[in-house]
């Protein structure tokens, strides 16, 4: 009766035991989730879980290890290894050849080595250094989530007989859950690359965008030009408000995208509405956005212009033409940054630069009461003024050139020269729709040219007399000028591909020939 009354007290002393061990692993594994839970990286991932481990059982190595199908390779992706004589490191690569844990990994079952006989079986060189470094057990315990095998958790210990199968089993909850932590980590990469790549490919386009445009090409060198490019270096950094003035076509816009970019808002909306091009009665709308039902056709919200800008620049284009009674509204978002939408009576703050540009004369209008003279001083904070074409003619050959070019790559030809006396009518011209005149009209030259010289409808161009006259007189005088100026540029060089020749689109005779006629020589540049 006593041997059986010790007999119970035994047992259920174990049961007490195993109920406290598996109670134990219990919130070992609870703690080892929620570690998990948070992270998105593999390392931090490896290393909370090899800490947890290291109350269960006696191992001083784990890794990580992903196969990678592709190159059917295994990679080491996080380490944990105290006592690492540096031969292994993450992102190190081994072959997919017979290991205990390609096997954990094919049947999809934990393999594990308790002595060091069984282990030398393999020849492998992480086998090796573990065992040159006192290892004797091993543990592979693959990871499968999604009923997919990505790779498999290895643990190794010094001792033999480490991981017994109750140990084992516990083990394999374990690496069911870092499974799952590595297919989330993995899922993120996967997204974050993609984000990546999303957003590389939005500024690639924008580049695009922006090249198509001319955003990043302000053509010229003339003093005219290069001083409001000075202008715009020095009021880009500013928060300024910039009135852009000048006739039309002068590229008024182009100057607000190059502000624009230039300022701390770079990375924010730019936003533009030419004030013209909307009727008056919807251009209240369009600047501050509408409630539904605050007016007939108002089936829905819409957000307006000025809130899209939020911290970024917004370009009111034609400024001019908006309506007296809407300039106060204009005025109050300048001055207080806020307004409200139409049929709301909620208040809407914003931080938005204006820059605006008109080709109306503001200052005779503000005398006629055409135009607020408050409005008028809060946009003229910081005038530029663009010069018209026919101000910066030394600029236009080189616009010539740039247009062509652009044009003949869109349509796939092969345009290689623009013949002087072409360049000389086009720069003696007055150009009254300006930069955009121009470029209409040779890109209407592009498509009407069959050979490799630019074909220019001269015709066309509404030259007054007086133009005409001084064309022919000064055209000898001109085309000397124009000669000198692209030897000077090429340094002499008359032949080859690079030489003055080939930028005049003449024969090296023919180019000679006019130098001589001329009288131009080098010690005369």
């Amino acid at each position: 009766m006593a041997v059986e009354n010790v007999l119970n007290r035994e047992a259920a002393s174990l049961s007490q035991k195993e109920t406290e061990r598996e109670r134990d692993r219990f919130h070992l594994l609870l703690k080892m989730t929620n570690a998990m839970v948070s992270q998105l990286d593999l390392r931090e991932v490896l290393q909370a879980v090899s800490a947890c481990l290291r109350e269960i059982v006696p191992q001083e190595y784990a890794s990580l290890i992903l196969y990678d199908e592709v190159n059917q390779l295994f990679r080491l992706h996080a380490l944990d290894f105290p006592d690492n004589p540096g031969l292994l490191f993450e992102g190190f690569a081994g072959s997919d050849a017979a290991t205990p844990a390609t096997l954990a990994l094919r049947t999809r079952r934990p393999v594990v080595i308790n002595d060091l006989e069984e282990l030398q079986r393999y020849g492998h060189q992480v086998i090796r250094m573990l065992i040159e470094r006192g290892f004797q057990s091993l543990c592979c315990l693959p990871l499968v989530a999604h009923d997919r095998a990505m790779g498999c958790l290895n643990l190794a210990s010094r001792q033999e007989q480490a991981f017994p199968e109750s140990d084992v089993e516990f083990l394999t909850q374990v690496a069911g859950q870092i499974a799952l932590a590595v297919a989330n980590a993995l899922a993120y990469q996967e997204i974050t690359q993609l984000r990546n790549k999303l957003t590389e490919e939005k500024l690639y386009l924008e580049e695009e965008i922006r090249a198509d445009r001319g955003f990043e090409e302000i053509i010229g060198d003339s003093n005219a030009l290069t001083q409001v490019l000075k202008q715009v270096k020095i009021v880009a950094p500013t928060d300024s408000t910039v009135l852009i003035q000048g006739e039309t076509g002068t590229g008024k816009e182009l100057i607000a995208r190059a502000i624009h970019r230039l300022s701390g808002r770079q990375e924010r909306t730019f936003v533009k509405l030419n004030c013209a091009a909307i009727p008056s009665g919807l251009l209240e709308s369009e600047l501050f956005g509408h409630e539904r039902g605050a007016f007939t056709g108002a089936i829905s919200q819409k957000v307006g212009r000025f809130e899209l800008a939020d911290k970024g620049t917004i370009f009111l284009d034609e400024v001019g033409d908006i309506p007296l009674e809407l300039q106060s509204k204009l005025l109050r978002v300048l001055q207080e940054q806020e307004f409200e939408r139409l049929g709301s009576t909620k208040t809407i703050r914003v931080n938005v630069r204006l820059v605006a540009a008109t080709n109306r004369d503001l200052k005779s209008l503000v005398e006629k009461k055409e135009f607020r003279s408050d409005l008028y001083y809060r946009l003229n904070v910081f005038p530029i003024t663009m010069p018209a074409l026919r101000d910066r003619r030394e600029d236009i050959p080189i616009l010539v050139r740039y247009f062509t070019q652009r044009h003949a790559v869109r349509m796939h030809k092969n345009i290689h020269t623009i013949p002087a006396k072409t360049l000389d009518v086009l720069s003696h011209y007055d150009w009254p729709g300006n930069i955009r005149e121009l470029e209409n009209l040779v890109e209407r030259s592009v498509i009407l040219t069959q050979g490799t010289a630019l074909q220019v409808p001269l015709g066309e161009l509404q030259l007054d007399k007086r133009a005409s006259a001084t064309a022919a007189e000064t055209l000898q005088e001109s085309e000397r000028e124009y000669i000198l100026r692209t030897l000077r540029e090429v340094r002499w060089v008359i032949g080859g591909s690079g030489g003055a020749a080939a930028r005049l689109g003449l024969k090296r005779t023919t180019l000679t020939s006019k130098m001589k006629r001329l009288g131009i020589a080098r010690h005369l540049g």
